[in-house]
């Protein structure tokens, strides 16, 4: 097993429940949490992307006061989500003045905490074709992360649109090697995969457990494959928990104690892929597990 892990995209909160009408898509369950992280402590993970950004329910207090409490290692978000789920204040702002916004976060601290952002996302695309408040906030995102360095991070939907994103990307010059394209493996399509990779981008296969979307038989075989193909410097992984159903039923762990034991029984799996994809790889791009 690695001796260091790094979840690469998680919430510690998250509310999407008003726009879904579900409660279920409220993950704000203090004791819950305690317990779940204390068991990926046990586990060997050092760190955790949590992916949670403004107007999704953020609270970077009690996010760092989970982690802290574990001894677990936390990067904090800014940025904006996706349509439906935008505060109204994206609208009204100029790229400009979101980018600001951004930037004033990973210099100055997140709602007055304190607690600085050290990395822009989860920035969102809807499924079928890019909002132009989408495209807005990803061109801020682009101008924050020519004037800061630090990494971004997307939301595909069903791991749709990526190459559409990449376009915005390189009309700004962002550097690939720091971007993440998340959900990728819901597309179920691993030409496109090939496609992604060639950019010189970083691919998430970060819904492990979420069966009802691709069946995890099939994430090992393409996860394999793409090791094979020689691309595991640019893959992460996570489980990326939104809903407290996902956390009681799965648990973080799963990842861990399923997933990771079936490549290994299945495919062979070879250690050092598994340690560049759950520690290496994430640890390059976010500059996080500096604490082991």
């Amino acid at each position: 097993m690695v001796e260091r892990i790094i979840y690469a995209h998680e919430h510690i909160t998250i509310d999407l429940s008003g726009v879904k009408n579900d409660i279920d898509c409220r993950l704000d369950d203090r004791e819950l949490a305690d317990n779940e992280f204390a068991k990926l402590r046990a586990a060997n993970v050092c760190g955790v992307v949590d992916q949670t950004c403004r107007g999704m329910g953020r609270n970077p207090l009690y996010a760092q006061s989970v982690a802290d409490k574990a001894g677990i290692e936390i990067y904090h978000a800014t940025g904006f989500y996706k349509e439906p789920f935008l505060p109204e204040e994206c609208y009204k702002l100029t790229e400009n003045e979101i980018r600001d916004i951004f930037l004033g976060e990973i210099e100055n601290g997140m709602d007055d905490t304190g607690i600085k952002a050290s990395f822009i996302g989860e920035i969102g695309t809807s499924g079928d074709y890019i909002h132009p408040i989408e495209e807005k906030i990803f061109i801020a995102a682009t101008k924050a992360h020519g004037e800061s360095g630090v990494s971004v991070c997307t939301h595909t939907t069903l791991g749709k649109l990526g190459l559409e994103q990449l376009e915005i990307f390189k009309k700004y010059n962002v550097d690939l090697s720091k971007v993440v394209l998340s959900h990728i493996d819901l597309s179920g399509n691993m030409d496109y995969m090939l496609r992604l990779l060639d950019t010189g981008v970083n691919i998430a296969f970060d819904t492990i457990g979420k069966n009802n979307y691709q069946p995890d038989l099939l994430r090992a075989k393409w996860l394999n494959e793409l090791c094979e193909r020689g691309h595991v410097g640019q893959i992460v992984a996570s489980m990326d928990i939104t809903r407290r159903s996902n956390c009681v039923e799965l648990g973080y762990n799963y990842l861990l104690d399923v997933f990771v034991k079936h490549l290994y029984k299945e495919y062979n799996f070879k250690a050092k892929w598994l340690d560049e994809i759950l520690y290496t790889n994430p640890s390059r791009i976010y500059g996080i597990g500096r604490k082991g």
